[in-house]
């Protein structure tokens, strides 16, 4: 797959001289966040890995080149151009061959990261079980692409729209590895707690370097989630976030909406029911995941030295 892929000159010298890098993933950007607050964000996102020492390396697909780290009008392009669609691991052989540009979901994302050697990946928040998976059978495959690809992501637990403990669940099943960053509860998205427990939590980017460095002495494959609250000054109410999920899952059964559609159907529900205040949440918590992420990069580069 190496040989598909481009990687920026910048990121290439850092992984080969073992610098610290971030990969960022570009669905946020085309499919996640309404222009231009998308650009915005995106660009944010980048100079804040930057500010803590490490090469942001943004991953999306243009013009048939997969590419890890992006030139700012190749941001830009992400950000405004309406034929970039939203691609998956199954996807990016079709997308490539066919001269396509595309988004990267976090799995996508994931195995391009790992391919180029960059082990530390930020995102929003991961997928998951869906709502009434039992009939649907609906479930990302960001899961069963982070069991067998030894990336360490930091996110804000997994979308907020979907069935958490049963995500939970499968994580523990797949054998993925959840830490708590400063926290013993799982992060709702736009919510500090899930209402679930988390087993492992960790204080400090250092303890997360040392369990990367334990993984991979132990050969292990899965990857390594470290799931990091939203600031709780920037958080959605609990309360219209209850309320708005309800109407809006109320919404999609009464319009027969299903599968892969569901969830762009909700998160836009989400921005037009708060008046633009989920979308100030998911803005602080995408920059915030990157920020934790660029310093447990830069960690894991120090252990690394030593």
């Amino acid at each position: 797959m190496t040989t598909a892929i481009t990687v920026h000159p910048e990121v290439s010298e850092a992984v080969t001289t073992g610098k610290p890098v971030v990969a960022l993933e570009s669905t946020i950007i085309s499919h996640g966040l309404p222009r231009p607050e998308n650009l915005r964000v995106a660009q944010e996102v980048e100079t804040v890995v930057r500010s803590r020492g490490a090469i942001p390396a943004t991953i999306a697909v243009l013009d048939g080149q997969i590419l890890v780290g992006l030139e700012p009008e190749q941001l830009a392009a992400v950000a405004t151009r309406d034929d970039i669609l939203k691609a998956g691991v199954r996807d990016l052989p079709i997308v490539a061959s066919r001269s396509g540009s595309a988004a990267t979901t976090v799995a996508a994302t994931s195995v391009i990261a790992h391919a180029s050697g960059i082990d530390v990946f930020a995102t929003g928040g991961l997928g998951g079980v869906h709502r009434q998976a039992r009939d649907s059978w609906d479930e990302s495959a960001d899961l069963t692409t982070l069991a067998v690809t030894p990336v360490t992501v930091v996110c804000s637990g997994v979308k907020s729209i979907l069935d958490v403990g049963a995500t939970l669940e499968r994580m523990e099943t797949l054998n993925i590895a959840v830490l708590g960053y400063r926290t013993s509860r799982f992060p709702g998205f736009y919510l500090v707690d899930s209402g679930h427990d988390v087993t492992w939590n960790v204080d400090d980017p250092s303890e997360v370097a040392d369990i990367m460095q334990a993984r991979s002495a132990l050969g292990l494959n899965a990857a390594l989630v470290v799931a990091n609250p939203i600031p709780v000054d920037t958080q959605l109410d609990p309360d219209l976030h209850d309320t708005t999920l309800a109407e809006g899952l109320s919404m999609a059964q009464t319009r027969g909406i299903q599968g892969k559609d569901v969830t762009p159907f909700l998160l836009d529900h989400f921005h037009r029911a708060t008046h633009g205040a989920s979308l100030s949440a998911n803005a602080a918590l995408i920059v915030n995941n990157a920020d934790l992420a660029a310093r447990i990069a830069t960690a894991r580069s120090l252990a690394a030295d030593r």
